[in-house]
């Protein structure tokens, strides 16, 4: 109903006015090595962090974590990765750091269930609200809806 009466922009833009600065995936690696390093510090070791124009954010995922393992000798390592959509380059800060928290939370909790949830409620307190407020604008963007906070970038 908000969006068929072009509310939603107005809403948002209020509430969030700002884009963050994250633009390159050292910028973002940097910024996600310093969240998981606050709130995760025994969660292992991430081997890459990046923007991933291929991810289909409205139909399918805004971030990916995956694990790779291989034989090395007698010993099974393992590399950490978190892919999070390039849509995220364009967003309030807010919006990048509750994907974050949520790919960080994966670290540790592999299903969304009540303990991945409370751990995301601890990395970021309003990450249920932000959560929400990223999926009104997702709907926005899907009906048609112009970004909000387009990088100077382009």
């Amino acid at each position: 109903q908000l969006i068929a009466q072009d509310k939603v922009a107005e809403l948002l833009h209020n509430k969030y006015p700002d884009a963050h600065d994250v633009r390159t995936d050292k910028a973002l690696y940097d910024y996600v090595l310093q969240l998981k390093n606050e709130h995760l510090r025994n969660a292992g070791q991430l081997s890459r962090v990046m923007f991933d124009s291929k991810l289909q954010v409205l139909r399918n995922a805004l971030g990916t974590h995956t694990t790779h393992s291989r034989v090395q000798g007698l010993n099974l390592k393992a590399k950490k990765e978190i892919r999070i959509a390039s849509l995220f380059k364009d967003t309030p800060p807010e919006f990048l750091r509750m994907i974050v928290v949520h790919e960080l939370a994966h670290m540790k909790q592999r299903e969304h269930d009540k303990a991945f949830y409370k751990l995301c409620m601890h990395m970021e307190p309003g990450y249920g609200q932000i959560e929400f407020d990223l999926r009104v604008y997702l709907s926005y963007r899907d009906a048609g809806g112009a970004a909000l906070w387009p990088s100077a970038a382009g």
